[in-house]
């Protein structure tokens, strides 16, 4: 499932061209990307740890499943084949809210991401591509928050600025608490 490209858009998400995934990071192009956060029924957050080969955040946790749509793509529908792709899950998603995020990475790289977040629950045990994930786990939100705090290096710069909008949103709507 190769996603070499990400689809340039302005700050309304509207489409303006295509790109090379690289060549976008190391402009610092916008273009548009998707979330995911899966949570299960005890509450849990699904998170998993970058291969450490990937080009960048290699070795890095982060939420369930993060990718890039590609041109004339369902975003949902690219969204649910990439979940399935990386962690080997199946389970609807349902889109929470999109934010734009910008920030400088390691090997001299920028994200600048027009965000889609969704979220799906699921009880499942991932099945993870070791290309694409070297290792997963559940946790707490509580558990999770302490380890953000105490090492926020270990964690993707994405999945920490979309991890509080993701809860707030969720006890807002209280499908959070009704899926717990």
């Amino acid at each position: 499932m190769e996603r070499n490209k990400v689809v340039l858009v302005d700050q309304n998400d509207q489409t303006v061209g295509e790109m090379d995934k690289l060549l976008a990071h190391e402009r610092g192009e916008l273009h548009r990307a998707f979330s995911i956060f899966i949570f299960n029924s005890r509450g849990e957050m699904l998170i998993h740890q970058r291969a450490a080969d990937k080009y960048h955040g290699g070795g890095l946790w982060t939420n369930a499943c993060c990718s890039h749509p590609q041109m004339h793509e369902d975003l949902e529908q690219g969204a649910l084949q990439r979940l399935q792709f990386e962690m080997g899950l199946v389970c609807p998603i349902t889109p929470l809210f999109s934010f734009i995020y910008h920030a400088k990475v390691e090997n001299d790289l920028i994200e600048h991401e027009f965000d889609h977040v969704f979220v799906g629950y699921s009880d499942d045990t991932p099945l993870p591509n070791p290309a694409e994930v070297q290792d997963f786990r559940w946790i707490s939100v509580r558990k999770l928050h302490e380890e953000i705090l105490t090492s926020p290096e270990k964690f993707t710069y994405w999945f920490k600025s979309a991890l509080d909008q993701v809860l707030e949103t969720l006890e807002q709507t209280k499908s959070f608490a009704a899926n717990r």
